[in-house]
């Protein structure tokens, strides 16, 4: 058997298409590896073995993901008939009415479901420690997070479990982890990946769904195979007419320019460590080609930082009340985590003219 783990996506599919492995092997090793290491690390909390399996015996080898084993995000990312419980006590017994937009376009591009990944209950931390599932680990040093709130889906890829999985951003939440974990993780512009049909658009159009990938190249595909509009009219982005896989084969354009500040927006003390690691990153940038600058932003640090935190506890306070609606129950204080509630009561205190202001 190949070494499994090495690969990344695209590499996968490739062995498939020449009938060097066959998907459900491909199953096993994925299996295999998620068994041995999942209860050290806590990122997958509901297995879907048996389907996975079935499933590759009757995949089209032609398929751009063919056979390739992929772990869901625990929150939007919906399989009909399946546990889908946002990381929260409040839907431990929940299960999904539909497929996700974002689930049939992956179904099409063939990849294998295995499961769902850990999640900070309704995805709002930037570590991932459900009071549900305890939490998951980094796979670099168990001492620590994965960050959130794709924390699971990180650590699985982090680990070699899958080379993909699924993630979605509305405030960091495919940035931190990657970073955590040493993964490449893009969050696209707003409306340009499937977030319907439940949703029209997430936090305002803040949350993005994507993926946690070790490769840019498995990250671009996936991109050209999410993007583009749904049925029923939800909030998109025009696209750009060429793939995002063919850039790659490009060239660097000449003379682009970056800027990069190691001031905090908000004034706040930034870690001689964290600004290092910007400026090294300046630093091979000047020396692929590009102009590098340092320059602030010209924002207003603190009215964005005002404005996010507005609809932060607006959304909040907007998901335990629509919780109440699928549940057909009244939420009360001990059915979520403490820093849940208090978020929503702060959220029930804000009028509507604060947060459209802001």
């Amino acid at each position: 058997m190949i070494d499994y783990e090495t690969y990344d996506g695209i590499g996968l599919r490739e062995l498939v298409a020449k009938k060097e492995v066959h998907p459900k092997e491909l199953v096993s090793a994925a299996v295999a590896r998620i068994e041995a290491l999942n209860p050290s690390l806590n990122a997958v909390v509901h297995k879907m073995y048996e389907k996975a399996m079935a499933d590759a015996e009757r995949i089209d080898p032609e398929l751009p993901f063919a056979g390739v084993p992929f772990l869901l995000k625990d929150n939007t990312q919906a399989i009909e008939g399946g546990k889908l419980t946002h990381g929260s006590k409040l839907f431990r017994n929940y299960r999904a009415k539909q497929d996700s937009e974002y689930v049939k376009r992956l179904r099409r591009a063939g990849v294998l479901f295995l499961g769902q990944t850990n999640v900070p209950e309704f995805s709002l931390m930037g570590i991932t420690e459900p009071k549900l599932y305890g939490p998951t680990r980094n796979p670099w040093n168990t001492d620590y997070t994965p960050g959130g709130s794709s924390g699971g889906s990180a650590a699985a890829v982090a680990s070699g479990m899958v080379p993909i999985a699924g993630a979605n951003d509305g405030g960091g939440s495919i940035r931190i982890p990657a970073a955590y974990c040493g993964l490449f993780g893009l969050k696209p512009t707003k409306g340009r990946t499937p977030v319907g049909p439940d949703y029209g658009r997430v936090w305002q159009g803040a949350s993005v769904e994507h993926v946690l990938t070790k490769t840019v190249r498995d990250s671009a595909l996936m991109l050209d195979l999410l993007k583009g509009p749904e049925k029923g009219g939800a909030f998109f982005v025009q696209d750009d007419p060429d793939s995002y896989l063919s850039q790659l084969e490009k060239p660097l354009p000449k003379n682009l320019k970056v800027a990069f500040s190691v001031k905090s927006p908000i004034g706040a003390k930034v870690h001689p460590e964290c600004a290092s690691a910007v400026e090294k990153a300046a630093a091979y940038l000047e020396k692929m080609g590009f102009i590098v600058e340092e320059k602030e932003a010209p924002v207003d640090g603190n009215k964005i930082a005002s404005s996010y935190l507005m609809l932060y506890l607006g959304e909040v306070a907007s998901t335990l009340k629509a919780a109440e609606g699928a549940l057909g129950k009244k939420v009360k204080a001990g059915d979520v985590e403490p820093a849940t509630w208090l978020l929503g009561m702060l959220g029930n205190v804000t009028s509507a003219a604060e947060f459209a202001l802001v």
